[in-house]
């Protein structure tokens, strides 16, 4: 009888799953697994590949997060500056006393435009305000600006997109700069991630992958009426396995803000339920009251993203997929390589 290894089960659910996208395994500077499926663009059968760019959805939301602890860390504000003090804020109750902290961890009660709580279709949101006119973080603020707090800031968790496109505006009044630049220029450059950018989804690069959407029947179709024309604070960048893996490098290495300043958004900050908790940006898997994986995941229509960096293993997996569910499917797996060993 052959035993199966970690590896094998990882390969089998791919095949069966049909998954589409790009899957990285690193540990420490060593590249353990590297492998792509399925079409970039199915109507001309282009095959991704490891070096594919993909969108990221939501996992770029450490991003902005990153950006927001740099001006902290530069003295131009605090984790408990209040957002008023930057932004003319609605006359709404409770508003003014939401701090960065707060947007940071979700716990500000700020209404979310799209409120998973409440919402499980993304794109019913484009049925009012076209998507091709959500360009700037501005255009993001007029879905959510009018609506009362859901609860008093620091009274709970409750992802919140809109609370990080709050902290793009923020970062925008701060630096100057528009959100996207300042991201470039003190993230993507400084790391080196030469294919990460925030594209117009009707101006995409070479190599970058099309968002799919799976029907009944075996029909799809892309996603370029469901999502932005172009990413926000909250979500919507393209980047590569590769480029992740740079991010996360210079990330934990104290290269974009200081180990200190690492640790501090590696800390849980807010438990959202019992096995997950969350620091600045970044989700906190708890097994038997330590630290297993600290992780960011995203998912829009056509696309998702699990980056899980295994603590004390050196191990870092990433996957990239161009599926509504495609890189969720893998999340087990890959959890049970970083225990057995790669």
């Amino acid at each position: 009888m052959t035993m199966s290894t970690p590896l094998a089960t990882l390969n089998q659910t791919i095949q069966t799953a049909q998954f589409s996208g790009a899957v990285l395994i690193r540990q420490h500077e060593e590249t353990r697994y590297e492998q792509a499926y399925g079409f970039a663009n199915r109507s001309e059968e282009m095959p991704n590949h490891p070096h594919t760019r993909f969108a990221m959805a939501s996992g770029s939301k450490l991003f902005t997060a990153v950006a927001v602890c740099q001006l902290v860390e530069r003295g131009h504000i605090t984790y408990n500056t209040r957002l008023q003090e930057w932004l003319e804020l609605p006359e709404i109750e409770g508003f003014g006393d939401v701090t960065v902290h707060h947007l940071l961890t979700h716990t500000s009660g700020v209404a979310d435009y799209f409120d998973e709580e409440v919402m499980d279709d993304f794109e019913q949101l484009w049925l009012t305000t076209p998507m091709y006119h959500v360009r700037e973080p501005e255009d993001v603020l007029a879905l959510f600006q009018d609506q009362p707090m859901k609860f008093k800031p620091g009274e709970r968790f409750s992802y919140s997109n809109s609370g990080y496109v709050l902290l793009g505006l923020l970062i925008e009044r701060v630096t100057g700069e528009s959100f996207r630049t300042y991201i470039e220029n003190h993230i993507f450059q400084a790391c080196g991630m030469e294919s990460t950018g925030y594209y117009r989804m009707d101006r995409l690069p070479k190599q970058t992958a099309l968002g799919y959407i799976d029907e009944e029947g075996g029909q799809w179709r892309t996603n370029i009426y469901s999502v932005p024309l172009i990413g926000q604070p909250d979500g919507g960048a393209y980047t590569t396995l590769y480029d992740l893996d740079l991010f996360w490098q210079h990330f934990l290495k104290g290269k974009l803000v200081s180990e200190e300043t690492a640790a501090l958004m590696l800390t849980p900050q807010v438990e959202p339920d019992d096995d997950d908790s969350y620091g600045y940006g970044i989700w906190i898997d708890i097994r038997d009251n330590e630290i297993f994986r600290h992780y960011i995941m995203g998912c829009d229509p056509g696309v998702s993203l699990i980056s899980f960096i295994y603590a004390g293993t050196g191990i870092r997996s990433h996957v990239l997929s161009n599926q509504t569910e495609g890189a969720f499917l893998l999340a087990q797996e890959l959890d049970n390589i970083a225990v057995s060993g790669v």
